[in-house]
């Protein structure tokens, strides 16, 4: 085990037999252990047969502790960060801390291991391809719904992570915003005993919770099927290209460059081309 390095170490986010034996291994050669909650992760670490000592770091002292902990690696002390459940950083805290030691030439390590946003879509059967990770929605009505606004034009899969005070007000102004008839999968309870995935619409979704109160107990992690993409147009980023080029060219010639460069095909580009000129 290197000396005066920070790893990051991701943890069950249910069922403990998915933690690594390289996890395990780290765990328990480190110095010390930096964790969100002692009181939550003390039993478990125990569980695990941990016996490393902890120290407590959120984000109500992160920034306090920062310098302390810097020095302590710097002085050849290895640590292991560790969430609460998944892996570090994703809607945890930690991040001032990795920033800080790759600020101060410290070497941070990944330990990688289970996470519920790869968890959920990989069983969810949305498209993968591209997926957009909004974490936890704004905790206010008006505020969430200005959130959702931003994103129903998105055609990749929307991910958020959700809780159960307020997994059915969130439903809800997804279905309003999004549409109710907007494919959807609510992963709740991941690995866990009472593990459901639930496949339906927005509008489906939200039926289901409000007539079953057991759908609204556990930890969420919600998917959003992207928005449906009008094939007959450009996206913005292609669009601007071709009107950029259509400026300095001919119209065959910016669409085969502007083809080139996006890596759309040229007869797309070109009839495209033809009604902007046109109008």
């Amino acid at each position: 085990m290197d000396k005066g390095l920070l790893y990051i170490v991701a943890m069950p986010i249910g069922n403990r037999g998915d933690i690594s034996r390289r996890a395990l291994e780290v765990l328990a050669s480190v110095d010390r252990i930096a964790v969100e909650d002692t009181r939550h992760s003390g039993p478990l670490l125990r569980a695990l047969g941990i016996e490393t000592p902890m120290l407590a770091v959120h984000e109500h002292n992160e920034q306090k502790l920062l310098n302390k902990l810097i020095e302590q690696l710097q002085s050849g002390q290895s640590m292991a960060l560790i969430p609460d459940a998944g892996t570090p950083l994703i809607s945890d805290p930690g991040f001032p801390l990795v920033r800080a030691c790759r600020q101060a030439g410290i070497r941070v390590v990944p330990i990688p291991g289970p996470s519920a946003v790869i968890c959920a879509l990989s069983a969810a059967g949305l498209p993968t391809d591209r997926f957009l990770f909004e974490g936890f929605p704004a905790r206010t009505a008006s505020a969430r719904r200005q959130q959702f606004d931003c994103l129903k034009e998105q055609p990749m899969t929307l991910v958020f992570y959700e809780s159960s005070h307020r997994i059915v007000e969130s439903l809800k102004d997804m279905a309003l915003i999004f549409g109710e008839d907007r494919p959807a999968v609510l992963a709740r309870e991941l690995t866990k005993m009472h593990e459901t995935i639930l496949a339906q619409t927005l509008g489906e979704l939200c039926h289901t919770l409000e007539s079953d109160a057991d759908q609204r107990k556990g930890e969420f992690v919600v998917l959003v099927g992207g928005a449906k993409v009008d094939e007959t147009r450009l996206d913005p980023e292609s669009e601007r290209i071709l009107r950029l080029l259509l400026d300095e060219l001919p119209l065959k010639q910016a669409s085969a460059l502007a083809a080139k460069i996006t890596g759309r095909k040229k007869n797309e580009l070109y009839r495209y081309a033809l009604t902007l000129r046109q109008a």
